[in-house]
């Protein structure tokens, strides 16, 4: 999670709803007024942090306005981490579901706060950026996805909520839909892209459960750097095939030499371009050597996973567009989509070191 921020204008919540309600769920909590602060960084769901005395958490809800069909479903992030949990305790406890729209306006979650690190455009000022510490970092995020990968899904709900037969031809020609609903410009290279994509699907691996937004920005780490305690942002979980996953978190793992409205996105690079952390090479070898999992084919999970990444930055943008935020972050996102269509096509055409 990253560091709080005061709560965004057009963004808080009614706080003595929201007290009533967590008063009556939770009996025991301490005397004093509700604080709530927010987690600045994310595009997509909002996140608060919540405090009455010694008792926090934090409540995860959708954002304001209209939302695209089956997006931001709160229940359904709750129900998973219920049950992924007990198996994988980065993730964080879930407490409570609130399906009433009148407490905050949305439906809701509340969950455990947990503490650590955040690595995202620089490291913390009491932490040096050593290449023994960039490289630490690297293979506990790798050692962190093969954990994952390894989480029993079966007969849980997990699997209730998955269908991993046929995952990548969905999530292939369902992303492509959502590009086609969320349009708000013409892009030379998106049909050319999308063929490539449709025409190269590769046989999909034995499922396992994914995180499909798995990055730096995404966890947190101890204070010394040798465990993550946290992992967060569940939304697009599911079980499906891991190098999808993978393909994911190298979507966002960037190097110096990638392009710099690519590397950047209006601003600081991350922490990945440093000297020590891996090249997107190294983790993927890292990962296949852990796992034993045949990774020949993730230049197409790469590509794909830019062409995933222009989408959920679209339909961000979309919403600005349309007026149903004025959060001044997505005002030239569009020029974010169309660097990472070109960029993933580059990816197609010259390989998936791009």
């Amino acid at each position: 999670m990253s560091q709080l921020i005061p709560v965004r204008k057009g963004e808080e919540l009614n706080l003595t709803n929201l007290e009533k309600y967590l008063r009556r769920e939770i009996p025991d909590l301490p005397k004093g007024s509700l604080e709530i602060k927010q987690f600045g960084t994310g595009a997509s769901n909002l996140t608060y942090a919540i405090k009455i005395g010694e008792w926090e958490a934090v409540l995860r809800r959708p954002p304001f306005g209209p939302v695209a069909p089956k997006a931001h479903d709160m229940e359904r992030e709750y129900q998973l981490l219920s049950a992924l949990h007990h198996h994988f305790p980065k993730a964080p406890k879930p407490y409570l579901f609130c399906g009433d729209k009148a407490i905050v306006g949305k439906p809701f979650f509340i969950m455990e706060r947990k503490h650590g690190v955040l690595l995202d455009t620089s490291f913390p000022e009491e932490i040096e950026a050593t290449e023994a510490n960039c490289k630490r970092v690297s293979e506990l995020m790798v050692d962190t996805m093969v954990d994952l990968h390894k989480v029993p899904y079966k007969n849980t709900f997990l699997e209730k909520i998955s269908k991993p037969e046929g995952f990548m031809e969905r999530q292939v020609h369902g992303w492509i839909q959502r590009y086609e609903r969320s349009k708000t410009e013409e892009i030379k290279e998106v049909e050319l892209l999308t063929k490539w994509l449709a025409s190269h699907i590769p046989e999909s691996q034995e499922p396992t459960v994914i995180h499909y937004d798995f990055k730096l920005n995404n966890t947190l780490f101890s204070n010394d750097l040798t465990k993550v305690t946290g992992l967060f942002d569940w939304e697009m979980s599911t079980v499906g095939d891991p190098l999808a996953d993978l393909g994911a978190a190298m979507s966002y793992w960037m190097e110096d030499s990638d392009p710099p409205l690519i590397k950047s996105n209006f601003r600081k690079p991350p922490v990945t371009i440093m000297n020590g952390f891996y090249t997107r090479r190294e983790f993927v070898e890292a990962y296949s050597k852990k796992t034993g999992r045949d990774v020949s084919n993730i230049h197409f999970y790469i590509t794909f996973a830019y062409f995933k990444l222009a989408v959920i930055c679209q339909q961000i943008y979309y919403r600005y567009y349309k007026g149903q935020t004025n959060d001044e972050r997505f005002s030239q996102m569009n020029h974010f989509v169309k660097a990472l269509i070109q960029h993933s096509l580059s990816t197609a055409h010259e390989g998936w070191e791009k």
